[in-house]
């Protein structure tokens, strides 16, 4: 979309439908809140072109890093059921990966930990995890943002 001009995408409301980032009754943050708090929390304005995926049912979105010049910021979804996807990073980053037992649930886990509010609704702090370069695993059914921080890109001012 960004190839052809579209600058902002709406797609969730708040709360009050099947598909509003807080649950309607408790207002209790949904999975797909925290993967819109990460994308607003890594991925900057500006959109690179990751090129092709090769891979079947594996998506993949590049922008730069939010606050980082020269940063890149990626988003590997694995919308496969069955099969681990792997992507080849060419130096060390910071992964973000959102995974759950079931795609119905309304529990979400980063990096392993489940995802919820604290005391008084605090945000939980959105650590990533230090990943060496090489071969990254995406496991069935997730999400993962990459933060390259050092990537040197010259089209990330």
């Amino acid at each position: 979309m960004a190839r052809h001009g579209v600058q902002v995408v709406i797609h969730n409301t708040l709360a009050a439908s099947d598909y509003g980032l807080l649950d309607e009754k408790d207002f209790a943050p949904r999975p797909n809140y925290w993967a819109a708090l990460l994308w607003r929390t890594l991925m900057g304005g500006i959109v690179l072109d990751p090129g092709p995926s090769s891979v079947p049912r594996l998506h993949l979105y590049a922008h730069c890093l939010r606050g980082r010049p020269g940063g890149v910021a990626l988003l590997a979804i694995n919308a496969d059921r069955d099969h681990s996807r792997f992507l080849d990073l060419g130096m060390a980053a910071s992964r973000y990966r959102l995974t759950a037992d079931d795609l119905a649930d309304t529990r979400v886990r980063l990096n392993g930990q489940q995802l919820g509010l604290g005391a008084g609704d605090d945000l939980p702090p959105l650590a990533g995890e230090a990943v060496a370069a090489g071969p990254l695993d995406l496991p069935p059914a997730s999400v993962t943002f990459v933060a390259i921080v050092d990537a040197g890109n010259a089209a990330c001012p």
